[in-house]
């Protein structure tokens, strides 16, 4: 045995230094590997992760106040929030104003706590704008003064909103977003029902966003089968006018829906020519034409995926199984359409989440109960300047659209891997 041993031939043993140089090799291309991805990695951070950190940061943050009244914050922390605030409150307050040196400052103040309780924008300024009340006063004597200047100082809710907001981080603006709201105790609880709005806009962009993507796949599927079935030239040529709304400006596609859809547009005119109706349909200004809209620009999201999945699909799966006795009907919906469903899920999640945050067509082509969540995002950004509550409804809509990617991957690839 140990000859048998012995006689290995020597071609057989391994170098002792081959698992290191394995190893070199294999590290070196991994790092050539990412060396390449790197600037994509740079790109990322720069243009989607850094902006997104942002979003979420300013959804909690309430510098406003905290940044402009930081001596009047220290001197409401001890306050009991139920009895008359101190006068070394008023003192604060009034050190406070003084020390701003832009209007703008006292702007952005006045309309965070304006948000808070009505009235606060004129209240902080009027004082602003009264301010310096003198030198060498009391805290008593300053207390005594600006109530001269106004009287509203002596109430109570203007003092429990600076209080409210003194601290620079603050989860108000994500409970107004699902309407809830903390209370001056801290409680968090419901916002009045006539206050309510932002969960049934939620539930309607969510609604809007999931009628669009199943009449997108209605339409859709046939379209991409017929497509896939054609010559390569004539698929080319049909694939081109498909994807003419992506060549086409967003103002004048709705521009040109606005036509077709009006009482007098080429689609009422031909519905009272063949004699559906005798009265104009209402086809503008409501949710019917958001979602014609919408279906119509976003359809080539569908399409594109679908349709690269069907022809990928060897057509003689169903000639083998209509000639193992199979009906063509059948063989279609037990062969063909199960393979494209990869193409239906990605196609469908694309046009959803493309829907969910549009904007310009609800926003011209709707009334005003078609709107969705991202109009009231930049109806908050542009028009009340109010970026933390603007933030906290791109949030919202951030999280609960990552929640429901979240099931389709686990339920979705499940269903597939079944299939």
């Amino acid at each position: 045995m140990s000859t048998a041993t012995m006689a290995v031939p020597q071609d057989q043993e391994t170098p002792p230094d081959l698992g290191r140089q394995l190893r070199t090799a294999e590290r070196r291309r991994r790092l050539r590997s990412m060396a390449l991805t790197l600037p994509l990695l740079a790109f990322l951070l720069v243009v989607f992760m850094v902006p997104l950190a942002g979003l979420l940061i300013r959804a909690v943050e309430n510098p406003e106040v905290a940044d402009t009244l930081v001596h009047t914050g220290t001197a409401l922390k001890r306050w009991d929030r139920q009895s008359a605030p101190p006068d070394a409150a008023y003192a604060a307050l009034a050190r406070d104003l003084s020390a701003l040196q832009e209007t703008a400052q006292a702007g952005a103040l006045a309309r965070r706590l304006n948000s808070e309780i009505s009235g606060a924008r004129s209240l902080i300024m009027g004082t602003y704008r009264a301010l310096p009340l003198g030198t060498g006063l009391t805290d008593a004597e300053v207390r005594e003064r600006m109530l001269a200047l106004d009287p509203r100082w002596a109430e109570l809710p203007y003092w429990l909103a600076i209080a409210k907001n003194a601290s620079r981080w603050t989860p108000d603006y994500l409970l107004a977003a699902v309407d809830l709201q903390r209370t001056a105790q801290g409680d968090v609880v419901a916002v009045p029902s006539e206050a309510a709005a932002f969960r049934d806009i939620l539930v309607r962009t969510f609604e809007m966003s999931a009628t669009v993507t199943l009449l997108a796949i209605l339409i859709g599927y046939p379209l991409s089968y017929w497509l896939s079935t054609l010559p390569e030239r004539r698929a080319n040529l049909m694939m081109i006018l498909v994807l003419v709304p992506f060549w086409t400006s967003v103002l004048v596609r709705i521009a040109a829906w606005i036509v077709l859809l009006q009482s007098n547009g080429l689609v009422n005119r031909f519905l009272i020519s063949i004699g559906l109706t005798d009265t104009p349909v209402p086809l503008l200004f409501n949710r019917l034409g958001v979602v014609i809209a919408m279906v119509h620009i976003l359809l080539p999201f569908l399409v594109l995926p679908l349709y690269s999945v069907m022809k990928s699909i060897p057509p003689n799966y169903l000639r083998a199984a209509i000639s193992l006795g199979s009906t063509p009907l059948a063989a279609f919906f037990r062969v063909y359409v199960p393979q494209t469903y990869p193409g239906v899920a990605a196609g469908g999640l694309l046009v959803f989440i493309t829907a969910i945050g549009y904007y310009v067509t609800p926003a011209l082509l709707g009334g005003p109960t078609d709107q969705m969540l991202s109009y009231y995002v930049a109806q908050y950004t542009n028009v009340e300047v109010n970026w933390g509550m603007a933030a906290a409804l791109g949030s919202v809509l951030l999280v609960t659209t990552l929640v429901l990617y979240a099931i389709y991957r686990k339920f979705g690839k499940a269903e597939l891997n079944l299939g």
